[in-house]
């Protein structure tokens, strides 16, 4: 049976070490993105919202235009029925038929104030609505061109980067195949609980490179000899001495 190879302390972090270098590098090129691809998501949401919007005030001016039409109908039928009532009230044979046909005829008429009425208001709707929609339209236009500038601002900066952060993606998955596992499970768990994305620092002026207290010189001690890992007991980032932080190089830098 083939015999694992055990790595040394010092090897484990210095497979570490190179992880969190390349992993800052890619960091790097994300922050020069900056919130650009962030912008360009909420504006392409905007404006599938406001696109949402003119599809739904379409539906109401479809609505709209169907009760006109509706009332339009009803106004020509009434007409049509005074245009009948007032003939019939030429023959009428006596008071009570002349009325009776009389009362119809105001009905009628009233049926067709009403729905002048509806037709009328229905009108001024139909404007707020079309008003409504033009103005959303104009935004969506204003959004258009905004996420027009934010896309080819992005664009440049990945057309500038792109090649390097593809070459380092691919440079840390292989780093990740060589950090022992149960380290390398701190060292995401670590790196996923800072904005920094910093598990693996340097001390710095006698202090822990990431949150900056103060390390007692025995400890400083130990880090150096590199016979155990050793962990910052104030942010839990694991420490490497400045010697072995510089020693490490990422593409010959």
């Amino acid at each position: 049976m083939a015999k694992v190879k055990e790595f040394s302390v010092e090897e484990k972090l210095v497979a570490v070490l190179t992880l969190q270098k390349i992993d800052s590098k890619i960091d790097e090129i994300k922050t020069l993105q900056g919130e650009l691809p962030m912008e360009v998501k909420d504006l392409e949401d905007e404006i599938e919202g406001l696109q949402t919007r003119v599809n739904n005030i379409d539906a109401e001016i479809e609505s709209i235009n169907s009760f006109v039409k509706q009332k339009t109908e009803a106004k020509k039928e009434a007409q049509d029925l005074i245009k009948k009532y007032e003939k019939q009230q030429e023959n009428v044979k006596n008071s009570r038929e002349f009325e009776a046909i009389n009362k119809e005829l105001e009905m009628q008429e009233l049926e067709v104030k009403l729905n002048d009425k509806h037709i009328k208001d229905a009108g001024y709707e139909l404007k707020d609505r079309n008003a409504a929609k033009e103005s959303t339209l104009a935004k969506i236009r204003e959004v258009e061109e905004q996420l027009k500038e934010k896309k080819a601002e992005l664009e440049k900066i990945i057309n500038e980067t792109g090649k390097e952060e593809k070459v380092l993606i691919e440079k840390s998955a292989e780093a990740k195949e060589k950090v022992d596992p149960r380290l390398l499970t701190a060292y995401e768990r670590i790196r996923g609980s800072y904005h920094n994305g910093l598990s693996v620092v340097p001390i710095v002026r006698d202090s822990c490179g990431g949150c900056f207290n103060v390390i007692p010189p025995q400890r400083q001690s130990e880090i150096r000899q590199h016979k155990k890992i050793i962990v910052c007991e104030h942010c839990g980032r694991v420490l490497v001495d400045t010697d072995l932080h510089d020693k490490v190089k990422i593409d010959g830098k």
